[in-house]
């Protein structure tokens, strides 16, 4: 697999750490509708949480959470509709940026966690 690829796996597992500490039941990891993808659904206090996570080392130029552009947020939001049809969901729904920056040799790992990063 790719290096990018493996970061990426690594970024991911640790915002299912840290959302879990931090409450989150998590309902699904990379579902897919067709060719979209979630990264992460959760589920806390009543409310549905589609969370997009970005992982970058930390000599990377831009924050992660910058390279979320409107095309991301539109596929974003078509697959997290195509989920709450599927499994009939009737609560509130938010989109959260968790960024993951990842130290020399994974040895330390920054989290900045957006809640409500964007909107339908």
């Amino acid at each position: 697999m790719a290096e990018h690829n493996d970061l990426g796996l690594l970024g991911e597992e640790k915002a299912v750490e840290y959302l879990s500490a931090k409450g989150y039941t998590i309902r699904h990891r990379n579902w897919r509708s067709g060719k979209l993808e979630l990264d992460i659904v959760a589920e806390k206090e009543g409310t549905l949480v589609v969370v997009e996570v970005r992982t970058r080392r930390d000599n990377y130029l831009l924050a992660p959470a910058e390279t979320v552009n409107k095309t991301k947020m539109r596929n974003t939001i078509m697959a997290a509709e195509a989920y709450i049809f599927k499994f009939n969901i009737m609560m509130p729904t938010q989109f959260d940026i968790l960024s993951v920056v990842v130290g020399a040799q994974n040895s330390s790992f920054k989290i900045e966690h957006i809640e409500d990063a964007f909107l339908p």
